[in-house]
């Protein structure tokens, strides 16, 4: 009897989702699960709700305008249709719609922020959220049009107009207005009820699931940046009493022992590391070496650490209440959970962390092909000087793409413009905040991708061989680009690498 095929495991939601199992539900639909606990309180939220709307209670957003209108009432029977007009007036948008899955993240996200049980919204419409998410229905959401004030109000409009039947879905990799979507997929459009409308809007989980794609980019980076440092002391034959672990104990940073013990495994065994003689004939060598070797742990470490805190700082919001007003056992309060400052000072925080690591591997690169630099390789690492070039233009690149970066490393959250009728009159722009964090990463990608590209060349061209971990990785890159001898077309070699440190083989054939 043939064995059964397994199904993705489930993914329960209204508790505690940590990082990791809300991006294992972002790359394809997961069977979501609301414990027990979490119904009774999503039950308890709704009655209170319906129990203020009978009692004629004057609440913000469910027998109100919203926003500068909060101060009109708003009758019973026109429930429906103010949380409906909230959505299709608030899905307004510019740029290329972010990818499905960034808003399968984000709807996944906003489930899990509703199934709490804070937000009011009734069992069945947020088992018609459930439904979207599982059928893979996924709106079509344009990247920009968020400040990050009253939370994503616009993209996260967006996500919730296939509910009501509104807007346009993606199934299957092909797009179509919602209705027909909803249709292929077996579902059928929510009248939407008191709050629902609002609480469906209400939140940073657009920014946040932008962010954890960066963030998890940004970890993949740091490793391999480690490695990239690593194979770069080999190739320089750089001395290894920069990584020797009692220096970084008394500097007492966790992120800098981590990156020194990652480039001391990948050394280990070097017949290059602290060589004094035969790297320039008959010269001596400097007693240490350039900081973008030597200091590699203090600015790699910095990065670990700052991403530490940039991991706490998501991993908190994935569990977040974040619309507004909020429903309580005996109370329905009013407050501001919903502003994304939280979320975009880690997100400038984080962009400028994965910066510095392309900062630091371009000057690496710079003095791989620098010839008074480089302890006796030659000039822009070409065996033929002169009548060939080498690596000058990957190191121009890398500077290009470096100085781009630094473009994108303003803080977003420094900035605000008052929306709203001044109501909202300060914003986090938080959203900017996280897309330009993976911009940078795709920028600094590419720079250490042509430092490994260079250090390859350069360990090949010494005599002596490095170690065991660092000639795996020029192993690896070899497997797509082959040792550069005459100048010769590049064609997609860059391509090929990048692709090996996006796909993290660079930092698993290291061991780190």
């Amino acid at each position: 009897m043939a064995a059964r095929a397994k199904g993705p495991k489930s993914i329960t939601v209204g508790g505690h989702l940590s990082a990791d199992a809300a991006l294992r539900g972002a790359v394809a639909p997961h069977p979501l699960k609301i414990g027990a606990r979490a119904k009774r309180r999503v039950r308890a939220s709704a009655k209170r709700i319906r129990e203020a709307v009978a009692a004629g209670e004057w609440v913000y957003g469910v027998t109100t305008g919203f926003g500068s209108n909060a101060d009109i009432q708003v009758d019973e029977k026109n429930a429906a249709v103010l949380q409906r007009n909230l959505l299709v007036s608030h899905a307004f948008g510019d740029g290329e719609p972010f990818d499905d899955d960034v808003v399968r993240l984000a709807l996944l996200l906003r489930i899990h922020a509703l199934a709490q049980g804070y937000s009011g919204v009734r069992e069945e419409t947020l088992a018609a959220l459930i439904a979207l998410y599982e059928k893979d229905v996924l709106a079509v959401v344009p990247c920009r049009g968020s400040v990050g004030a009253s939370g994503d109000l616009a993209p996260l409009s967006f996500l919730a107009l296939p509910l009501i039947g509104e807007g346009k879905a993606r199934l299957g990799g092909r797009t179509y207005q919602s209705r027909t979507a909803l249709k292929k997929a077996g579902l059928a459009p929510v009248t939407l009820s008191f709050k629902e409308g609002l609480a469906l809007v209400n939140g940073m989980q657009i920014t946040l699931a932008v962010a954890l794609f960066a963030l998890a980019e940004a970890e993949l980076l740091v490793r391999t940046a480690d490695v990239c440092a690593a194979l770069t002391a080999e190739a320089l034959a750089a001395r290894s009493e920069s990584f020797d672990a009692r220096l970084h104990e008394v500097r007492r940073h966790a992120g800098q022992g981590i990156t020194a013990a990652h480039i001391r495994k990948v050394i280990q065994g070097s017949k290059l590391i602290d060589v004094e003689h035969g790297v320039i004939p008959g010269k001596r060598r400097a007693p240490q070496d350039a900081y973008g070797v030597r200091c590699a742990p203090q600015v790699h470490g910095a990065v670990h650490d700052g991403l530490g805190f940039v991991r706490d700082t998501l991993s908190a919001e994935i569990d977040a209440v974040t619309d507004n007003p909020l429903v309580f056992d005996d109370d329905i309060l009013a407050g501001g959970n919903f502003h994304g400052e939280p979320v975009a000072l880690a997100a400038d925080h984080l962009k400028l962390c994965i910066h510095e690591l392309g900062s630091v591997s371009e000057r690496r690169t710079a003095t791989l092909v620098d010839r008074h630099m480089n302890e006796g390789l030659p000039s822009y690492l070409t065996p033929k000087r002169g009548l060939h070039s080498g690596f000058m233009i990957p190191q121009y690149v890398a500077a290009a793409h470096v100085s781009e970066s630094k473009t994108l490393c303003f803080p977003a959250s420094a900035d605000s413009i008052p929306t709203g009728s001044n109501i909202e009159d300060h914003v986090s722009m938080g959203p900017i905040a996280a897309r330009r964090a993976r911009e940078v990463a795709g920028l600094v990608t590419t720079v250490l991708a042509i430092e490994l590209m260079a250090a390859a060349q350069a360990v090949d061209l010494r005599s002596q061989r490095p170690g065991r971990r660092a000639q795996a990785v020029v192993d690896l890159v070899r497997t797509v680009v082959p040792r550069r001898v005459d100048d010769e077309p590049w064609d997609d070699a860059l391509a090929r690498v990048k692709a090996l440190v996006s796909s993290g083989q660079i930092a698993k054939a290291a061991g780190v």
